[in-house]
């Protein structure tokens, strides 16, 4: 009897931990994974979105001011390079246009290229990448100007297509407002072009602008 007793015992203990070993545990991997899928196909709100391009903004103006080239080498899209537009307006096919590699290749050199027609006399601009982005580029302290995104500040009687070139780009503006002395025909502003690439936006242009003849 006492056997008995002894071998239901057992018994019962085997059945309980079946049932208590058969109970659903929570797969804690599984939800990490399925915040990190939440989060990865969030999209960014508009205040996100234009904080980013603010901060990408001012690290390209800040890398200018300092003439850090490697630095706004680093900022230029990996994969559709960097167009540099003289004017407002955008020729695709005539503006001097680098892949990242090819930036990188030719920055530190003497390189001399053509970059466009200069205003007024039809001149070619011809510099080499430092001397353009010194001289051209940020030819005023755009650190100290006013700010946009998403849209235009400065304008003159240069065609403005970016939007039409950069169809689904977003684009910030950097504008300083011209003197009185010069009737306010002496202003400038420059324009930088960013797409998103793996989570980062990088620029695939610079435009700058300002009062043409």
């Amino acid at each position: 009897m006492k056997k008995l007793l002894i071998s239901l015992l057992v018994l019962t203990v085997v059945i309980a931990c079946k049932k208590e070993a058969g109970k659903p545990v929570p797969n804690i991997v599984d939800s990490i994974a399925q915040a990190k899928a939440d989060s990865i196909g969030k999209l960014p709100t508009k205040e996100e979105r234009e904080a980013s391009l603010k901060k990408v903004n001012d690290e390209v103006l800040q890398a200018l001011k300092a003439k850090d080239y490697k630095t706004f080498a680093s900022l230029i899209h990996p994969q559709k390079g960097i167009r540099f537009s003289m004017y407002a307006h955008v020729d695709l096919k005539g503006d001097k246009h680098f892949s990242k590699a090819d930036f990188e290749q030719f920055q530190p050199t003497k390189t001399l290229f053509t970059w466009g027609a200069q205003d007024g006399s039809g001149d070619p601009y011809k510099a080499t990448i430092n001397d353009y982005l010194g001289k051209w580029v940020f030819s005023k302290d755009f650190t100290a100007s006013q700010y946009s995104v998403d849209k235009f500040i400065g304008g003159g009687n240069s065609l403005n297509n970016l939007k039409e070139s950069y169809p689904t780009a977003n684009f910030t503006e950097n504008y300083i407002k011209g003197t009185e002395k010069n009737s306010e025909m002496d202003w400038k502003t420059v324009r930088f072009v960013f797409e998103e690439f793996q989570g980062k936006y990088y620029l695939i242009a610079v435009i700058n602008d300002q009062w043409t003849i």
